[in-house]
């Protein structure tokens, strides 16, 4: 299985690398795309080597999306291709997981309307506004979909991956 996760500088780092780590625990090929390959740091300084530029992934090549929160998705999600690969995800029903401040790029992608799903609280009205079912749970799913509020939250979030990648 083949994960792509996007993100840029100020990712929050721990729902970067508790995912990373653990696709890669589970045998997975991860990738992680910013808007130029190079390193990308995080919130609290810790450095991950963006390998692919967001503008040369094929989401065609990959099983699942994963968007970390932090200020990263803010910048994320005025790259065009980056909304287009989290369209295409939900176009062929791949498992798409978003943290924190990461749902704003489906957000801007126009990919919350009628979904069940939660955010960082500082996002909700955001996401309300741009027709979701808002909740204010640790972990929601909603078909292909998988969100969460914030890093305290990450326990339920990736068990709630690990089992849609088991199915």
């Amino acid at each position: 299985m083949k994960v792509l996760i996007i993100s840029a500088d100020n990712f929050e780092d721990t729902e970067l690398l508790v995912p990373y780590y653990r696709m890669l625990e589970e045998g997975h090929e991860v990738d992680i795309a910013s808007m130029e390959k190079g390193m990308i740091k995080g919130k609290k300084g810790y450095e991950v080597e963006a390998n692919r530029s967001i503008s040369d992934i094929d989401s065609d090549d990959y099983d699942v999306l994963i968007l970390p929160g932090g200020k990263a998705p803010a910048e994320i999600r005025k790259v065009p291709k980056a909304l287009e690969i989290a369209r295409e995800f939900f176009d062929r029903k791949k498992p798409v997981a978003a943290i924190c401040h990461g749902a704003q790029t489906l957000i801007s992608a126009g990919l919350v309307k009628d979904m069940h799903a939660t955010c960082y609280h500082s996002v909700a009205p955001e996401m309300k506004e741009a027709g979701a079912r808002y909740e204010d749970k640790e972990v929601i799913v909603d078909g292909n979909l998988i969100t969460s509020r914030q890093p305290s939250d990450l326990p339920a979030f990736m068990k709630e991956i690990m089992k849609m990648l088991h199915k």
